[in-house]
């Protein structure tokens, strides 16, 4: 009996010990300390980590365009996570399951908001390659910090690479066209943008200090932050900053507004302001819950007049986002100009299976079989058998009903013509193509290949993101595959390794795509009928 309790007490210590090695932080005033440009930082180190939050990369007023910091005195303090930008509507209650599944955290807000956040193995000369993550949200919400997924330590130990984050203005604090007002205007249709420009500046003039290679930038984003992703792709300020990129269900938005549109929404603005012209300059002292309200009307005044002259309407409704300005974009994402700009960056693009069809379809959730074909029925009439022909043929393994209607076909059709057009420029750099149809098991299995399912793979976070994953054994030997792919692809420009197939390039004859699942495989695009036949629904 004595040994015995005398086995359990090691195993115990032993526990601890181990248990106790992996927390270990260490902090105090000479911990982590480095420079910037603008003065010294100091953060802390987690395990063998080097963790910096909230460092100012740049600052702005409202509507201007960023510009470098000021100095500072001193050390300063970076060891939590900076202020987050305004949201249109501020939080105050949420889904309780939804909540759960996503685990938020919504930060505090203010219009100071441009920070960047840093994870790195090591303060020395290595210079190691730098992945620069760019939060979901569209266009008017999110931060760095907004879930568990996004922190960077377990990606940047675990390959020996810098993970950066940021947060920039959002909705029409960043987007807000006033151009039409006068010069300092000029650049305030893309401002949001110009803040990720000028991250994307900090990195190439300070990351060597936090162990990293300015000349080897991995931009990658998801949802909102694919299609930022998309947008420094076509920008030519934005042009030699960033080496490689990844675009996770960030296509949706194939098309962005011009300048006529764009120079309507502020005027309507102001009519809803009851300012005149003249009166511009006010809307910098204005209250942000004013302005927003304000711009919140314009968008709906002005979607209204666009659909009546038969403008077409992108994303999910007129919102917030970058624009053809003249100045600091000047051409549409989907044109040659754009891809041409970027024809030497390396892309690796893809969305998850479901997408957001789970959410659209909860109200089917136990319908039998009937019901499903029913509404299959009377929402595809003629083409109904067609639809369900072209699901099977995407999706052969699938069983239940419901699988028939919670595929994607908003957010792939995109992805999969940016890689038909990017991939077919002469000379141009490899495009690799992914398709993430990982189920979760979280909540018997409703919430499926959900929009930002993949996130937490990516970054090997699968436990810190439990709640959306389930923390099981397969999703963490999916989350190896993944982020090693991740990883190969910011080293290299090739996500290949030894835990994948081999994964070719595609290109729009072989639609080579690399399916994530627990068992990986590499195929054709097997939904081009299905994206046919539901271009126009």
């Amino acid at each position: 009996m004595k040994k015995i309790v005398s086995y359990l007490l090691v195993g115990m210590l032993l526990s601890f010990n181990i248990l106790s090695a992996q927390l270990e932080i260490k902090t105090g005033e000479n911990v982590a300390v480095t420079d910037t440009e603008a003065g010294k930082v100091r953060g802390y180190i987690e395990d063998n980590t080097y963790i910096y939050k909230g460092i100012p990369y740049a600052q702005a007023e409202r509507f201007m365009p960023p510009k470098k910091t000021d100095s500072w005195e001193g050390i300063r303090s970076s060891m939590t996570y900076g202020p987050v930008a305004p949201l249109l509507i501020p939080t105050t209650e949420v889904n309780d399951e939804g909540e759960f599944v996503f685990d938020h955290n919504w930060g505090y807000t203010n219009e100071d908001c441009l920070r960047i956040n840093i994870w790195t193995p090591g303060l020395d000369d290595k210079q190691r390659p730098v992945l620069f993550w760019i939060h979901g949200g569209g266009f008017t919400a999110g931060s760095s910090q907004e879930l568990p997924s996004y922190d960077g330590k377990n990606l940047s130990e675990k390959g020996d690479v810098v993970v950066v984050s940021i947060n920039h203005r959002l909705n029409v604090l960043g987007f807000l066209d006033l151009s039409a007002y006068g010069e300092k205007y000029k650049h305030s249709a893309n401002n949001s943008i110009l803040d990720m420009v000028a991250a994307l500046e900090w990195v190439r003039d300070n990351i060597s200090n936090f162990g990293g290679d300015p000349n080897n930038v991995l931009i990658f984003g998801q949802s909102g932050g694919g299609a930022k992703v998309n947008t420094l792709m076509a920008m030519p300020k934005a042009k030699g900053l960033f080496h490689k990129a990844v675009n996770q269900s960030g296509s949706f938005r194939m098309g962005i507004l011009e300048k006529e549109d764009t120079q309507a929404i502020s005027a309507e603005v102001l009519s809803q302001l009851g300012l005149s012209p003249e009166q511009v300059d006010s809307l910098q002292t204005l209250p942000f819950e004013k302005l927003s309200a304000a711009g919140t009307k314009a968008l709906k005044i002005v979607e209204e007049k666009m659909k009546a002259a038969g403008k077409p309407i992108t994303g999910f409704g007129l919102g917030w986002g970058p624009s053809v300005d003249g100045e600091d974009l000047p051409f549409q994402l989907f044109s040659k100009e754009a891809f041409e700009l970027s024809k030497d960056v390396p892309l690796l693009i893809g969305t998850t299976k479901n997408e957001f069809a789970p959410f659209a379809n909860m109200r089917f959730l136990g319908a039998s079989e009937v019901d499903i074909l029913k509404h299959i029925k009377e929402t595809y009439k003629d083409k109904a058998d067609a639809y369900i022909a072209a699901v099977k043929k995407a999706y052969p393994n699938d069983t239940d009903p419901k699988d028939l209607l919670d595929v994607d076909t908003l957010f792939r059709p995109g992805a999969v013509e940016q890689a038909n057009e990017k991939s077919s420029l002469e000379g141009g750099a490899p495009v690799y193509m992914f398709l993430f149809t990982w189920q979760s098991p979280v909540m018997d299995g409703k919430y499926k290949s959900l929009h930002c399912m993949e996130l937490p793979f990516v970054f090997d976070n699968v436990a810190l993101a439990n709640h959306m994953t389930g923390g099981g054994k397969e999703a963490h030997a999916l989350a190896d595959k993944v982020s090693r792919a991740w990883l190969n692809f910011a080293k290299t420009g090739d996500p290949n390794h030894d835990g994948l197939p081999e994964w070719p390039a595609y290109n729009s004859e072989n639609t080579a795509t690399m399916y994530f699942d627990n068992s990986c495989t590499v195929g054709p695009q097997r939904d081009k009928e299905l994206f046919q036949l539901t271009a126009n629904k």
